[in-house]
């Protein structure tokens, strides 16, 4: 078994500013970080754990989420770059006295790859190259490309002008020692000042046919940008989206003439649909479970412990918010979950005119109160480029990893807790999308929150505390 090297040094500066306090290889898929992934990858496919990471930009992180390896079954040892900004060769020449004893396999931490033949991979002279065919030859513009020439690798070139072919450069090698000579003899690039390692590999297969390609199978992402990482994430959770469960959560007190029509509408659309029944005095537990939805039974505090607890207890590997009074409908789930593939969490939003029902609560001073708290969570948290109209639309879809994320800065008892998700996702550097959807008029009863401007100021007082009280706490 060869050991294996993962470059992690960089700063990442291209993907501020998730990056600006956390490194780039610590960005997260589905609740694993870019770097985790990669580790998973050696061990699996290539029987690798033996690992030695370059760490450099806030290293500190790095070694407090994957300690030793022992949780993932691998020996991990740390190499610091103490230059991490003069590029990838320079780090590369840190690990010299580790790796100077025979072939290794060195991946950019940076990089994603699903369903690929890494297991495949071998040594085969003096350096091996992981290649892939794209039809975006643009692609190739932020790698690097390569010309092969009677089954070797001829020339490379990084971040070329002109596209030779089709192949695209990726961040998979097999080295030997040689390697490191190579870079002592390469000179800093014209282009960005820097020894770049793709020039030394050059250097190599300049000298004979010693650098062989390898084509890889499956998909590859390269995370230079966030748009990358948002490209990605989109890619990564299409690919099994269809077979993620979903759990439809409603909080519900005194809800017996609306919770029927809400489980049954529900229903044919999740793996379950669960009523939290909070200390209701009518028959509302009864005919939920009537309707086919798993009842939970429980006395807190209020309205936001309710949804809290749901959201707690539920199976789903996707979370929805609904209301228990019927005004939201199962209609705009669709629309909702095609958005979550490009999100962390899709709120609704009741502003939109056109989707408001005649006779809601949704009237001019509650719409423009909330329209103006939300932009106002806009400015305060405008690093994170959110765009809100709405902060007490409680219809919304999360994915459990995110939820996992922002639990402990949820504390909200009552209406509160509405805001207090998206400033707790803003917090935890997640991605927000809001989209309308239509508001219908309440199936009996009154609204515990905004029956009146006696109830409306309340709420109100209690969202706007919430939102100052983290504003403070935070770093926004």
């Amino acid at each position: 078994m060869i050991p294996a090297v993962i470059a992690a040094a960089g700063r990442g500066s291209r993907a501020y500013p998730k990056t600006s306090r956390m490194p780039k290889v610590l960005l997260e898929f589905s609740g694993k970080s870019l770097i985790a992934r990669n580790i998973e990858l050696l061990r699996d496919q290539m029987g690798i754990t033996d690992i030695t990471i370059i760490d450099g930009y806030l290293k500190e992180q790095i070694r407090a989420a994957l300690g030793d390896g022992s949780r993932l079954g691998v020996k991990l040892r740390y190499v610091t770059c103490p230059e991490p900004d003069k590029g990838l060769a320079v780090g590369l020449l840190s690990v010299r006295d580790l790796m100077n004893n025979g072939p290794f396999v060195l991946l950019l931490g940076d990089e994603l790859y699903l369903n690929t033949n890494h297991r495949d991979l071998r040594p085969d002279g003096s350096a091996v190259c992981g290649l892939m065919h794209v039809d975006d030859l643009h692609l190739i513009k932020k790698n690097y490309s390569v010309d092969i020439h009677d089954g070797a690798i001829c020339q490379l070139i990084e971040k070329p002008e002109t596209v030779p072919n089709d192949l695209l450069g990726c961040g998979t090698f097999v080295f030997t020692p040689e390697i490191f000579a190579a870079i002592d003899a390469t000179p800093p690039s014209a282009r960005s000042g820097r020894v770049e390692l793709i020039d030394a590999i050059d250097r190599l297969a300049r000298s004979g046919p010693v650098v062989k390609p390898f084509m890889l199978e499956g998909s590859y992402f390269n995370i230079n940008s966030i748009d990358d990482y948002n490209y990605a994430q989109f890619r990564f959770r299409e690919a099994d989206f269809a077979s993620r469960r979903i759990s439809i959560v409603i909080p519900a007190y005194n809800e017996e003439s609306s919770i029927a029509h809400v489980v049954r509408d529900f229903l044919p659309h999740a793996a379950e649909v669960l009523v939290v029944n909070n200390s209701s005095r009518d028959r509302t537990a009864e005919v939920a479970a009537a309707a086919g939805a798993r009842v939970v039974n429980v006395s807190l505090t209020g309205y936001g412990d309710t949804i809290r607890h749901g959201l707690d207890v539920a199976i789903g590997d996707i979370l929805v918010v609904v209301e228990a009074d019927f005004s939201f409908r199962a209609r705009d789930l669709s629309k909702l979950l095609e958005y979550l593939k490009d999100a962390d969490m899709v709120i609704g939003t009741r502003t939109t005119r056109e989707l408001v029902e005649q006779g809601t609560n949704m009237r001019g001073p509650v719409r423009w109160g909330n329209v103006l708290v939300a932009k106002m969570v806009e400015v305060m948290w405008w690093g994170q480029q959110p765009r809100f109209t709405d902060v007490g639309c409680t219809y919304r879809v999360l994915w459990r990893e995110t939820y996992r994320a922002i639990r402990p800065l949820l504390h909200g008892v009552g209406p509160e807790l509405s805001p207090e998700m998206m400033i707790a996702a803003l917090r935890a550097r997640k991605r927000i999308i809001e989209v309308p959807v239509s508001y219908h008029r309440r199936i009996g009863g009154e609204s515990k929150h905004s029956a009146n401007y006696y109830r409306i100021s309340r709420t109100a007082l209690r969202m706007l505390k919430t939102i100052f009280r983290h504003f403070f706490s935070s770093d926004a």
